[in-house]
């Protein structure tokens, strides 16, 4: 079998990143969900955010379209929104970096 070798042996650790931390994200997020209804110390929206900017926006967009939390706070909805646009241009410039070893090599 073939050795595997640029974005494409990149693409099951980037799935698997991005699905554990998409569980850690939503988890975050319903853990404070459930805070904000019993009135009790609240996850600070800085959390969140980081952990959607680490691979985990996927887990935090369900979140809020599952769990109903933090879906129509317009100040939280657009840092997120950039955390993903951030997200987004680190993995092109990973798989394009990694695009470019191929081919110089």
């Amino acid at each position: 079998m073939p050795h595997e070798s640029g974005v494409s042996a990149l693409l099951p650790w980037l799935a698997a990143l991005y699905a554990v931390a998409s569980v850690a994200c939503f988890t975050a997020y319903a853990i404070d969900k459930r805070a904000a209804v019993r009135k009790r110390r609240r996850t600070p929206e800085r959390t969140l955010l980081l952990l959607g900017l680490a691979c985990g926006w996927p887990g935090g967009l369900l979140a809020q379209s599952w769990l109903r939390h933090k879906s129509s706070k317009a100040s939280f909805l657009l840092r997120f929104w950039l955390t993903v646009a951030a997200n987004l241009a680190a993995l092109t410039a990973l798989a394009w970096a990694v695009w470019q070893s191929q081919i110089i090599s």
